[in-house]
């Protein structure tokens, strides 16, 4: 189970090698670190987690994304990474992550092996969140929240870590422009922060590429 990373030249990852990826530096400047307006939001954000979920198909690595139901008070309709707000008995981001999941998919926690963490994301909405990569073997069971998911459904791996699909769009909102990313695939339109996490995991992915390599004497 192998995927591309298309950098300058076309790398091929498995998840050992996007743990080893996950656990080097980041790419620090160049990491997306919130939506235009919310970086660097402090202590008045409200903390969440996030899991990416990289499904371990036998034909290629996979990503798997909710679309919200479309009666939610806020991001109806949206397509998202399952998570939520963190809670006072949570230890680590990573229980967040994994607690949020497991409430809004059904995916249980011993079925996700935590491969690392991106840096924190703010949004305009005021969340401050951090993303967690997990790969998730297969098979495994799924009992989406009907009052939360609309759909459960998976993306090549290799299709978002391709920066041809990287698109940068703009909006206008309450008169001021607003530029976000936005990865379409198909008929799914994956947008804001979540396509702002994927477009942080490929630069963090590729920052081995783009570093200086050692000289040997």
């Amino acid at each position: 189970m192998r995927t591309r990373l298309i950098h300058g030249r076309a790398v091929e990852l498995d998840v050992e090698e996007l743990r080893r990826r996950l656990a080097a530096p980041g790419p620090g400047a160049a990491a997306l670190l919130g939506d235009p307006g919310a970086e660097g939001g402090g202590a008045g954000l409200t903390r969440a987690s996030v899991l990416m979920p990289i499904v371990e198909r036998e034909e290629q690595l996979m990503m798997l994304f909710t679309r919200r139901t479309a009666h939610l008070r806020s991001h109806s309709g949206q397509i998202s990474f399952p998570g939520g707000r963190a809670e006072p008995a949570d230890p680590t981001p990573e229980s967040t992550a994994l607690r949020e999941t497991q409430e809004e998919i059904g995916l249980a926690p011993d079925k996700v092996r935590l491969l690392g963490r991106l840096g924190d994301y703010s949004t305009r909405t005021g969340y401050r969140i951090t993303p967690v990569v997990g790969a998730v073997a297969v098979p495994f069971e799924l009992r989406p929240d009907a009052g939360e998911v609309d759909e459960v459904f998976e993306v090549p791996l290799s299709f978002l870590l391709d920066p041809q699909n990287h698109q940068r769009h703009s909006r206008v909102f309450e008169g001021q422009t607003r530029w976000f990313y936005a990865i379409p695939y198909r008929d799914y339109y994956i947008w804001g922060a979540t396509a702002g996490m994927l477009v942080n995991l490929y630069r963090h992915l590729c920052y081995l590429e783009a570093s200086p390599r050692p000289s040997v004497s």
